[in-house]
């Protein structure tokens, strides 16, 4: 299949917002892709390319102006196997050879297909093709049921496994798919609430347990052999000793169990996320630096599958199973003064939230569901927009990301704390990009800067230090909760007031 086939799906489906119709376009390509081309489509067209990381930077990928091709010639394949070559290029003068693997291969591609593979490599191309989506438009390809496609997606660890067995094979190649120890399967997912009142109410009878501000893991062990795997289901057992040592030590055959990598400061509160985030960014760590496991769910067990067995059975057989000293705190109850008092106790102990799920829910792996609520609290900032990039793909036309400003007084200026383009309604970006262009000061490629004089009040989970933003840290997981047009930029929250934030964190 051509690449150019792919782009224009990509750009058709990423001009929509309807569903069904991103489905429908989805489907229809799969359902003409050779079977041979299934896996890498499925990859491009959920942005997750089959190598992953490939050690290509945004200044390798933007640096260079590299003529279009003026025809589309290059095949998914070929894209596949270059994109396969430069993963592999390790060693000394590799940044140079995986530079020239890439212009050789941009060179090939008119510019439609430029855009598409930088974006596909840098993770940004916000075509709205998830893999939820996608798992409806095998299903829809195929003929099977969606649900049957989900929990073959889930046993297999991500759809562009299942992808070809589900197209070539029909539905009897994905009934037969089970828990195999040793091969990860796809975790589950929380949606957000806005408070454990709330929660409760959707809930009802719910396991309450500390949030843990840590690495999401999932740990297998089969006879003597021991793998654990990050949440994207990346191998990263040689990272975690300690957590080889505690699944050896379970007097059991096979098991899987879910939880949280963390470590913790000399007072014995948990370290931030982004130092865990460095100590597991390690390849190989000793023990006595090794983070610790700490499990809230067990989905096998010596042959059995327990993804289907209601949460109070799983929990239950977790607590017999591993010592209390590696479990994740939780209660068991109906009641929402006792889960307000159980975010309390987890914020004490410095802990992001609480999680609120369902009793006797399942494990619906790799979905955002209501069995499964976080609450955690949200820190509120007024901010200073300092600059605006331009959209692309259904935003194209709108300046969209945004750069956000915390106020200095010592230097009477701006500081800049991060970006974000999560929460912008289509009223929002088109009202902002008629502001923003009478606010222009200058413009460096796509991003247009602008005169200090929009105030935007964003949420945000909290602040982590930064090498990159003058101020030294930078805004976890903002999004725009309104426009502030009766605030001056006079009292937008101060720099002072971010890093007391981070500091409290």
């Amino acid at each position: 299949m051509r690449l150019a086939a792919v782009v224009s799906t990509s750009l058709e489906i990423a001009a929509t917002r309807s569903r069904r119709v991103k489905v429908d376009g989805l489907a229809h390509i799969l359902s003409e892709t050779e079977p041979g081309d299934i896996a890498i489509l499925v990859g491009f067209l959920t942005g997750r390319p089959r190598q992953g990381r490939i050690g290509i930077g945004p200044k390798a990928l933007w640096s260079s102006e590299i003529a279009p091709a003026p025809a589309p010639t290059l095949q998914v394949q070929e894209v596949d196997r270059v994109l396969e070559r430069i993963a592999a290029t390790t060693g000394p003068g590799s940044q140079a050879v995986r530079q020239d693997l890439l212009e050789a291969l941009l060179s090939k591609a008119t510019a439609e297909e430029q855009e598409f593979v930088r974006r596909l490599l840098m993770g940004e191309l916000r075509q709205g093709a998830l893999e939820g989506l996608m798992m409806d438009a095998v299903a829809q390809a195929a003929g099977i049921e969606a649900a049957v496609v989900r929990r073959a997606a889930m046993l297999g660890g991500d759809i562009g496994s299942i992808a070809v067995p589900a197209l070539t094979q029909g539905e009897s190649a994905l009934a037969e798919m089970r828990i195999v120890p040793l091969r990860p399967i796809q975790p589950m997912l929380a949606s957000t609430s806005g408070s454990t009142a709330e929660a409760m109410e959707t809930i009802g009878t719910a396991s309450v347990e500390w949030k843990l501000d840590g690495v999401r893991i999932q740990a297998h062990r089969n006879g003597q052999e021991v793998a654990v795997f990050s949440r994207r289901l990346n191998d990263v057992t040689a990272r975690l000793p300690l957590v080889r040592e505690v699944l050896s030590a379970l007097p059991v055959s096979n098991v899987v169990l879910d939880g949280e990598a963390l470590a913790h400061d000399l007072q014995g509160h948990p370290q931030r996320f982004q130092q865990i985030m460095s100590r597991f960014g390690r390849h190989q760590t000793d023990e006595q630096d090794s983070l610790l496991p700490y499990f809230f769910d067990i989905l096998h067990l010596d042959g059995e599958d327990l993804i289907d067995r209601p949460l109070v059975e799983r929990i239950e057989i977790l607590a017999r199973l591993v010592s209390s000293e590696w479990l994740v705190p939780r209660l068991v109850t109906d009641r929402s003064e006792e889960a307000e008092a159980t975010l309390a106790e987890a914020r004490q102990n410095h802990h992001e939230g609480v999680m609120v799920k369902q009793i006797d829910s399942t494990y619906d792996a790799g979905r955002r569901g209501s069995a499964w609520l976080k609450v955690k609290p949200a820190y509120h900032l007024d901010l200073v927009v300092l600059a605006a990039e331009w959209g692309h793909g259904r935003r194209t036309g709108w300046l969209s990301n945004l750069h956000l400003g915390a106020r200095d007084e010592e230097a009477e200026g701006f500081v800049m704390v991060g970006k974000t383009f999560k929460g912008l309604t289509d009223r929002m970006l088109t009202w902002q990009t008629e502001r923003f262009l009478g606010l222009e000061s200058h413009r460096e490629g796509r991003v247009v800067y602008l005169q200090p004089e929009v105030v935007v009040e964003v949420a945000i989970d909290g602040v982590q230090a930064s090498q990159v933003y003058p101020g030294g840290v930078a805004l976890r997981f903002a999004r725009v909760k309104q426009y502030r047009p009766d605030k001056p930029p006079s009292q937008a929250d101060t720099i002072q007031r971010v890093i007391d934030i981070f500091e409290r964190h």
